[in-house]
Formats: structure tokens, C-alpha cells, sequence
């Protein structure tokens, strides 16, 4: 149906009511048959005669709507319920954001800094008021839930699109404070990960958020058309079998939405937030630093404004500090976790953007697919676990299990007393299982370290898939005995036993679990 836009003007009161719905009838009878917008841009006042014209227009036009409707016009039409029986649209303060500093991009907007104290978020589409209301909803919500973040309180027109404005005063983005003072990389890693770990650790009410394992379920099943077969089934398994979680997410979590204002760090640019297992946030993480500049180190530059090796080195950094720990082993392995998400969602963006049209996209695409190919070969499960490593049981690798049981004890405040009792401990149960769980083959342990409260209590497990056997099934050895008389052998359990505080063994499911406790 034809759109017939008519323009209000002046004064609608009782001396000029008749006249004013005459001529409208009149331009209508001209336009033809059409859906009716009225233009108030230019209306300054309306009174009960002139809202009478209107109701009478809308039980002709079914259709009719009010569009750029001033603040006064608007209260009036509000009060005697006209925005209830058909479409009412405010008129929008103009912006122009020409020559000003953007601060943040992402999926829907980009972000630019009006004055001293405002930001605007202009948003790509066009039609953007049901974002903009969304985006205002969710951030009310991760504030009522203890997320630091701005409220929107202003609409805008920008261009041909809208925009929300923001206050914030003096902010700046940690993308600036790392492109101009790379001294305080370290200050922004912890912050940033404070403030990560803050979102993740927030339990959202059901249904208030979308679910982003459903969003991505979707991107997998989008690149079934783009992998070999086995590999694309393998690649849908792998996020189908990622559990529901609750939990907030960003969904966008990069430098340049994270802000700085009077020594408070806030997360702005809200629309992505949803819930879902942290995998997905650290994919997100690792395209915005890493995965989106591979090839072309150009790319993060003109984005967050510093170069590759500093998002590079950011991101090693984060996630270290996100798993409390600076094991290579157990960083690399969570990272090529975030990898098949990562690789996954920018081929699939880049098909839906004509990549495959372009010599650079092709290039791009089969470059993440070469290694998105290689990640699935060696990836059963996109699920970790930050407190846990799997290893060879040999010895030569005792010294990086202490690094990572050491790492997630300071993190914890472990006292060094304390530390230094469970390193024995530690030492002990991992040289025996080198040494006799898969004699004469090799196999892998697993090291998981868990700290919980109220008291203080840390526990440390090892699992392996050796023979079957309970080291707490032989007799203590009897220490009162001179050394000629005494047995070599069975002092490292019999230590371990004396250090901690309980000491449990299990076999199940093929495996030997070794549980030591130490309260604090």
C-alpha cells in the first residue's frame, strides 16, 4: 500500500479546526488510497478541536500514524491516550557526529564522543528504535544485577539513522590508554579480566536474556554447506554439546567498550549481552585481537588503534589471567577452544558478506578454514575447565604441574606455609603415577586444583587411566625402626597422608582418582 505523508503546521485550535480537516480531506482525496503519516515536525500546538480532526481521520485510516511529534504536542496526546490507539513518534534532537572521535565499534553501532561529556552510539540500521529500546532494557538489567555500565538517556537523530547518548565524563577507552600508554598494559589486563570475571560470575533470571549457544549452534550449522561433511558434523556435535548456562556474557568484550571515567571502569555497548558458557565470550575476545588481523595486521590497527603484537600480547595476557594461570599447556589448549568459535563465526560472516566473491576474502576464508580443519581434528570438547590440566605422566613434566597448582594457590591466598606442604604432596602422588601407572607405556594425568570457602579448604586431584591401584591400601611404613631395619619405598604416602588433612582414592569409570584435601 502507497505511504501518504501529509505535513501539520502552526496551530490546531477551535478558530482553525474545520479549515485545517478540510484541506487534509482534500490532499487525501488528491493522494489517493494509502497508509496515512502525519508529520507533526512543524505543529506547535494542538487543542481538543484539533485531536477531534485526528480521531476522525483515524477511523477512516485505520492506519494512520503521528511521526516527529515536539515534547509539548507529545504530553497532550499521551494524556488523552492517542499514542494508545495508533503510532506516535517523538521528534529526535539532531546530532552530527562529523570529525568526531570514535571510541568503540561493534556488530550494531559505533560509538563516538560528542563533547567533554557525551557519547553518542549510532546504530547501523536504520530503523533502530527497537534496539535502541532493547539495548536500553538489558543494560538496566546488568545494572540492577551489579554490572557497571551506562544508561542511556537520550534518542537522536544521526544522518539517516538514530542514536543513543550516553554521559561519560572525561572516559577513556582502554584501546586508547593501550595504544598511548603501553606502560599500563598489565593495570588494563587486570581490570579487564576483573571486570570479565564479574559478568561470568552473574546469574541472570531465566529468559531475560537471549541464549548465545543457540545463536551459534547456528553459525555451525551454516558452515555444513562449507566443510567436509564429517568435519561439519563434527563441528554442529561439538557446540550442541555445550551445557545451557545462565550466566551473563558481553557477547562484544574488546578494549575499546571498556571505559575508564574518575577511576571507575564501566562496560558500555550492551545489545550483545546474553547468557551462555564463557567459550563463547572468549571467542569473541580472540577474533577482536587476534583472529580478525591474522592476515592483515593493518586491520586492528584502524579498530582498536594499537598494533597486532599489543592485542596480541593483550589477549595472551587476559586469558592467562582469566584461567589464573601462566601454563602454556592449559592457555593453548583453552585457546584453541575459543579457536573453532572464533574461526567458525568470521567464515561464516565473511560468506554472508560476499567474501567468496573477492580475491582477499577467498584468501581470508580459506585461511581460517585451514585452520579451523586442523583445530577439529585434535578437539574433542569446547567445555574446560580453568583449574585443571591434563598432561604426559612423566617426570620431566613434575615441574610444570607445581607451576600450575602454585599459580591457582596464590591466586587463592594460600598461605606459603600451606603451599609449601601441598608442593610435597604434589611432587609425590605425580612422580608415582609417572613412574607406575602406565609402566611400561606412557599416558596422560590429569591435575585438578579447586580452592573453596567457609573454611578455607583446597583440594587437589589427580586422575589417570593407568592399572588400577589404591596407594592407601598398603600399611604405613613403621618410622620407629633403625635404617637397617626399615623397608625402602612407601614414604611418599605415607608424607602425603601426614601433610593433608584427608587423602581419598577411587576407581571409577577406568580411572584412578586420587583426592587430597588441606583445610586452611
Amino acid at each position: 500500500m502507497e505511504q501518504i505523508t501529509i505535513q501539520l503546521n502552526g496551530r490546531i485550535d477551535s478558530n482553525n479546526a474545520a479549515a485545517v480537516e478540510k484541506e487534509l480531506l482534500a490532499q487525501l482525496a488528491e493522494k489517493g488510497a494509502g497508509s496515512v503519516t502525519l508529520d507533526a515536525a512543524d505543529l506547535e500546538y494542538i487543542s481538543s478541536a484539533g485531536l477531534r480532526v485526528i480521531l476522525r481521520l483515524k477511523k477512516t485510516y485505520p492506519d494512520l500514524r503521528i511521526i516527529n511529534v515536539n515534547s509539548e504536542v507529545y504530553e497532550i496526546l499521551d494524556m488523552t491516550g492517542f499514542t494508545e490507539i495508533m503510532p506516535v513518534e517523538k521528534a529526535y534532537r539532531v546530532v552530527s557526529v562529523e570529525g568526531c572521535e570514535e571510541i568503540g565499534r561493534g556488530a550494531n553501532g559505533t560509538i563516538y564522543r560528542i563533547d567533554q561529556d557525551n557519547v553518542v552510539k549510532v546504530y547501523n540500521n536504520a530503523d533502530a528504535l527497537e534496539d535502541i529500546q532493547h539495548e536500553r532494557e538489558v543494560a538496566k538489567l546488568a545494572l540492577v544485577l551489579g554490572i557497571p555500565t551506562a544508561i542511556s538517556y537520550d534518542v537522536v537523530r544521526v544522518g539517516e539513522s538514530y542514536g543513543s547518548v550516553f554521559e561519560l565524563l572525561n572516559a577513556r577507552s582502554f584501546s586508547k590508554i593501550l595504544a598511548t600508554e603501553p606502560e599500563k598494559m598489565d593495570w588494563c589486563v587486570e581490570e579487564y579480566v576483573k571486570m570479565l570475571k564479574t559478568i561470568h560470575g552473574t546469574l541472570v533470571p531465566a529468559g531475560k536474556l537471549p541464549d548465545m549457544k543457540e545463536t551459534a549452534v547456528g553459525w555451525a550449522r551454516f558452515m555444513l554447506d562449507y566443510l567436509p561433511e564429517e568435519a561439519g558434523k563434527k563441528l554442529v556435535a561439538l557446540v550442541e554439546a555445550v551445557p545451557h548456562d545462565d550466566h551473563m556474557i558481553h557477547g562484544d568484550y574488546h578494549t575499546k567498550n571498556l571505559e575508564l571515567q574518575n577511576d571507575e571502569v564501566l562496560i558500555i555497548d550492551m545489545d550483545t549481552l546474553a547468557v551462555g558458557h564463557p567459550i563463547f565470550e572468549l571467542a569473541s575476545m580472540f577474533n577482536s585481537f587476534v583472529g580478525y588481523s591474522e592476515l592483515d595486521h593493518e586491520v586492528i590497527k584502524k579498530f582498536q588503534g594499537f598494533d597486532f603484537e599489543t592485542g596480541s600480547t593483550f589477549w595472551h595476557k587476559s586469558l592467562a589471567a582469566y584461567l589464573g594461570t601462566n601454563n602454556e599447556r592449559k592457555i593453548r589448549e583453552v585457546e584453541d577452544k575459543a579457536r573453532i568459535v572464533g574461526y567458525t563465526r568470521m567464515i561464516r560472516r565473511s560468506i554472508r558478506r560476499k567474501g567468496l566473491e573477492t580475491e582477499s576474502g577467498r584468501a581470508e576464508i580459506a585461511f581460517w578454514t585451514e585452520w579451523l580443519l586442523a583445530l577439529l581434528d585434535k578437539t574433542d570438547t569446547l567445555l574446560f575447565h580453568a583449574n585443571e590440566l591434563e598432561l604426559e605422566a612423566v617426570t620431566e613434566n613434575l615441574q610444570e604441574v607445581q607451576s600450575f597448582v602454585e599459580d591457582h594457590l596464590e591466586a587463592s591466598g594460600c598461605p606459603m606455609k600451606a603451599q609449601m606442604q601441598i608442593g610435597v604432596a604434589v611432587e609425590e602422588i605425580f612422580v608415582n603415577i609417572a613412574n607406575y601407572a602406565y609402566h611400561p607405556d606412557k599416558g596422560t594425568a590429569t591435575v585438578r586444583v579447586e580452592v573453596s570457602g567457609a573454611p578455607v579448604c583446597v583440594t587437589i586431584t589427580f586422575v589417570d587411566h593407568g592399572v588400577p591401584y589404591d596407594p592407601l591400601a598398603k600399611d604405613d611404613p613403621d618410622v620407629t625402626l633403625s635404617a637397617d631395619a626399615r623397608e625402602i619405598g612407601g614414604l611418599g604416602i605415607f608424607m602425603t597422608k601426614r601433610i593433608m588433612d584427608d587423602v581419598a582414592y577411587e576407581y571409577k569409570d577406568g580411572q584412578n582418582i586420587l583426592t587430597l584435601k588441606k583445610n586452611l
